[in-house]
């Protein structure tokens, strides 16, 4: 069990959660309402596929790995007694059980989310998968900050909201009609903008922090094509904007101005920003950007869960 709770990198996982509780929270506050069968069953189905996406990840870093020191010493399949078979078996596993509950809130919904939940699942899966996977590109930062960012926020809304007042297809006299509200999506694009942010965050640090590791197994990052210096540089805009956009959410009133409350840990934030800045490495520095997204978004939760009960 610890080797499959490794081979999953369990405690990753709070990159699927956090963007799920926040959007959850808005749409409390947004809408009145929490559809807590969807709810459910999102989230188990949410956690799988994220889950299965890390398994393929571990795997296919495990087969192409050219490095033979990183294949049998750091990487999960390689210093554990797990086979490639069996992690492919879990894999399969852990993939049926998120398509089995993606049909069922389809069914529960409307035909819309099965194209959203498509392009996840194509991203989730290419992400390591195929001859020339994402994150061996320069887009791992940007898909994985707009997929579960953008992309789980967007559904939770899609979820509780209303049925036909976000989102809807279908077909009306013959033709295929697609309704958005494009007021509800400015919306959701602002407050989401933070989480994809921060997640592609830990993703951009894993790879300042690994760019050696990557080019010796051909692994050609973001961080390669633009430098390490642009790239710190990034870094730290990204923090930037994400407080930016929280503040702009209170100032158009879409977020509750209790949310103002969040830039208090703009202080702890920027000094572990300028630790990163000094060494970018795997075993020290990388769990600051897993820090600051915790501070970030569990104060987001913390002020928006008082706003629904006291202030909506």
């Amino acid at each position: 069990m610890k080797d499959i709770i490794e081979l999953v990198e369990l405690r990753t996982k709070i990159a699927s959660v956090i963007p799920f509780v926040v959007g959850l929270l808005f749409s409390i506050w947004t809408f009145g309402n929490c559809n807590a069968v969807n709810m459910m069953l999102f989230f188990v189905g949410m956690l799988c596929f994220d889950m299965a996406t890390t398994v393929m990840n571990n795997l296919m870093d495990y087969v192409k790995a050219k490095n033979k020191t990183y294949r049998q010493e750091e990487n999960i399949i390689g210093t554990s007694s797990l086979t490639v078979k069996q992690a492919t078996i879990i894999f399969t596993a852990l993939v049926g059980i998120a398509t089995i509950i993606g049909i069922i809130l389809v069914m529960r919904t409307n035909v819309i989310l099965l194209f959203v939940g498509a392009l996840c699942f194509v991203i989730g899966i290419f992400y390591t998968f195929g001859p020339i996977p994402i994150s061996r590109m320069p887009l791992g930062e940007v898909l994985s900050g707009v997929t579960m960012g953008f992309g789980i926020f967007w559904i939770v809304i899609f979820l509780n909201s209303p049925e036909a007042s976000f989102a809807w297809m279908g077909f009306e006299q013959g033709m295929l009609v697609v309704r958005l509200s494009l007021l509800d999506h400015f919306k959701v694009a602002l407050l989401s903008l933070p989480l994809v942010c921060t997640i592609a965050n830990i993703m951009l640090s894993n790879n300042l922090c690994d760019l050696e590791t990557d080019i010796t197994n051909h692994r050609y990052t973001l961080v390669y094509y633009i430098g390490k210096p642009t790239a710190l540089t990034l870094y730290q805009v990204l923090y930037f904007i994400s407080f930016v956009a929280m503040l702009l959410a209170v100032v158009l009133q879409i977020a509750p101005m209790l949310m103002l409350g969040t830039l208090v840990v703009a202080i702890p934030v920027y000094k572990n920003i300028q630790l990163f800045l000094q060494k970018q490495e795997k075993r020290t520095t990388f769990a600051l950007a897993i820090k600051n997204i915790l501070m970030i978004h569990v104060m987001q939760i913390l002020l928006l869960v008082i706003s629904v009960i006291f202030f909506r």
